[in-house]
């Protein structure tokens, strides 16, 4: 849903929610696009419809990104423009939490963009992000890349870096986490500000803990 004021970033579990992972010319959500964007629709837990498009950009793909996700000017070149796609995924979540990976720092920017682009809005849903989660409940692996939680779980890397195969293995990891928050509750640390998790950060003088809603909520607390 479209309006005024964007979601809030959770640090939970929900059982109903909507995984969803784009794929760009690149990193800056201030010059570059979108080439295509996915979406696994999940109730109670289990898996009941899948959305995905590839995007035109309107402009030529580096060779460094295609080298990573696998995509192309020919495959992109009678895709649909994002307006078109993203008018289509924004009915395809409806009103639901979404879940991604590093989507705080990355995919959200990109749609806030593109939304208030082409509409002067903003999606409202709340979101989860995996990459927050995962440092928090797993903080004795030190690397948390997608493909590291895949093979820590034991899930299938096949066809990663495609918007739709990573939003298939994001969705087994989130339950997988699900099970680590309800496992470690006691042990987890919340912001006494916000509520969202305590991240072990490394500054200037060391490591602290810094609220998982940064730049939002600027609390930290000493180790």
């Amino acid at each position: 849903m479209l309006g005024t004021n964007k979601g809030k970033k959770l640090d939970q579990y929900v059982t109903d929610y909507v995984v969803f992972d784009l794929e760009t010319t690149g990193i800056s959500c201030y010059n570059d696009q979108v080439v295509e964007i996915s979406a696994v629709k999940v109730s109670k837990g289990q898996v009941e419809e899948e959305f995905t498009s590839l995007v035109n950009p309107k402009c030529p793909i580096p060779y460094r990104a295609s080298m990573v996700n696998g995509i192309t000017d020919e495959m992109v070149k009678d895709a649909p423009a994002f307006d078109k796609v993203l008018a289509d995924f924004l009915g395809f979540i409806g009103d639901h939490v979404l879940v991604g990976h590093n989507i705080h720092t990355f995919d959200m920017k990109f749609i806030y963009r593109d939304c208030e682009k082409f509409w002067g809005k903003v999606p409202e849903n709340n979101y989860v992000d995996t990459l927050s989660l995962a440092r928090m409940c797993l903080a004795e692996l030190g690397h948390y890349k997608l493909t590291d939680l895949s093979e820590y779980y034991g899930v299938s890397t096949k066809g990663a870096h495609r918007a739709l195969n990573d939003c298939r293995m994001n969705q087994i990891i989130y339950e997988r986490l699900g099970g680590e928050m309800e496992k470690r509750k006691n042990d987890i640390k919340q912001c006494p500000k916000c509520g969202q998790f305590l991240l072990k950060r490394k500054g200037k003088f060391g490591y602290f803990l810094g609220c998982g809603g940064y730049p939002a909520c600027r609390y930290t607390e000493n180790l």
